[in-house]
């Protein structure tokens, strides 16, 4: 019977759940708006991890708030290791993920098009 998640499954969701409570907790900064740890992608030798963050509403740019964030992996990776069970943690690389920003902007250009709901067509 073949397992249904892998090695490096289970510890991607272990990884994202862990670091997104960090983030939330170590990310201080106000401008940096709202930081979600959209995906993460450890490596198959379990020594690096690709992690993907969704920003919303930030002040600044987002490669700022990957900078700062890529800055402070290993301090966020210290922490990751402490709360973790697993003997080694991986290095962390941070990315901006767009996705979300990209949907909001597709709904306002989508409702922008389409002509205006009347009241008796809520009915």
């Amino acid at each position: 019977m073949p397992k249904e998640f892998s090695r490096t499954q289970r510890l991607n969701e272990l990884v994202q759940r862990d670091l997104a409570e960090i983030i939330r907790r170590e990310v201080v900064k106000s401008d940096f708006g709202m930081l979600t740890v959209s995906e993460i992608d450890v490596a198959p030798d379990l020594k690096s991890a690709r992690v993907y963050i969704s920003i919303l509403a930030a002040q600044v740019p987002a490669k700022d708030v990957i900078k700062y964030l890529n800055e402070n992996a290993g301090l966020y990776r210290h922490i990751l290791s402490q709360i973790m069970t697993t003997r080694t943690t991986p290095r962390l690389h941070f990315y901006h993920d767009s996705s979300t920003e990209n949907g909001v902007r597709m709904s306002a250009l989508i409702n922008a098009v389409l002509p205006p709901k009347k009241e008796d067509e809520d009915e």
